[in-house]
């Protein structure tokens, strides 16, 4: 196959954690071609959805893991798949590339699908699933707010566009910071926030279960620090072995027909305490530390799926 991965610069990667690199690694294992470019490299020529890629030689042991090529034109409608692997947030760039790739769904597989991405935000898609998720609400009002963590004992805010943690704050009521942070992530009331039930068991882990087609390839668990309670790897948290259980379960078979129906196909979904809090569809992270951990290449089973879903 040829495929391009639409991602950030080969500086970020890490060849230890980058879910990215470990896609591009298992495809060229198969046999198959790759490229790299970034979201400004693609563009729409004469009614074809064109980018200027550079191919990718992937090595795991190597002090440039990720080496590319010269410049090429690559028509994208005569390669067999396109990964969007860009890092939120989804901003108007963003927007702008799903909007182009849309051309590419009668010719090209395309994960995720650019519809399904800019409809499915990842803070608030799980709250399409009530029944499995935390009381949460989404407001810019202070007084809301704040009577909504006072009725929970706390509420865990977040920006809506944020990723990696970032942004994400514990609101207590007993707290003297806690106009200033609803005053600073509401940007004064003017920016609505997501406000969750703070779930007290965060501590003992936030798991991350990665689905391929609305099956689990495996689950890891994130470990928060002792000094800060969000269990994100890029802030820190460590990754532990996890199973799923029985909530887990439950919370794949209700959500599965909808990741079908909008063409998700590689999502990380986060539960706490059983709970469903976020569905990530731009760029999962997790299946690095999942192989390593498990000591499966579920790696290979995205790349047999793409394989598979070509021919």
């Amino acid at each position: 196959m040829r495929i391009v991965v639409i991602m950030d610069g080969p500086e970020t990667v890490n060849p230890e954690t980058d879910t990215s690199f470990a896609l591009m690694l298992a495809a060229q294992e198969r046999g198959h071609r790759v490229w790299h470019c970034d979201s400004s490299q693609v563009e729409l020529v004469d009614r074809r959805v064109c980018a200027w890629a550079r191919p990718a030689a992937i090595h795991e042991q190597s002090d440039t893991p990720l080496l590319l090529g010269p410049t090429e034109h690559l028509d994208l409608t005569e390669v067999d798949v396109v990964l969007i692997r860009t890092d939120p947030p989804f901003d108007p760039d963003y927007r702008h590339l799903t909007l182009l790739l849309d051309y590419l769904v009668d010719s090209t597989l395309v994960v995720n699908s650019p519809r399904g991405l800019r409809d499915a935000n990842e803070k608030l898609y799980s709250y399409r699933f009530a029944d499995i998720t935390p009381s949460t609400i989404v407001t810019s009002d202070a007084d809301r707010l704040m009577a909504f963590s006072r009725h929970h004992g706390s509420a865990v805010l977040k920006p809506i566009e944020g990723h990696g943690g970032r942004g994400v704050m514990v609101l207590r009521p007993d707290d003297h910071n806690a106009a200033s942070i609803i005053d600073t992530l509401t940007v004064r009331g003017r920016t609505p926030v997501i406000a969750q039930q703070f779930l007290e068991n965060v501590s003992a882990g936030d798991k991350r279960i990665l689905l391929l087609d609305g099956e689990p390839l495996g689950a890891i668990m994130r470990v928060p620090t002792e000094v800060d309670f969000r269990a994100n790897l890029c802030v820190g948290g460590r990754s532990d072995a996890a199973e799923l259980d029985e909530a887990d379960r439950r919370i794949i078979t209700r959500i599965a027909p909808s990741l079908r129906a909008d063409g998700l196909v590689f999502v990380g979904i986060d539960v706490i305490d059983g709970y469903l809090t976020e569905i990530n569809v731009t760029s999962p992270t997790g299946l690095r530390q999942l192989t390593a951990l498990t000591g499966t290449r579920v790696d290979l089973d995205v790349i047999r799926w793409f394989e598979n879903a070509v021919s």
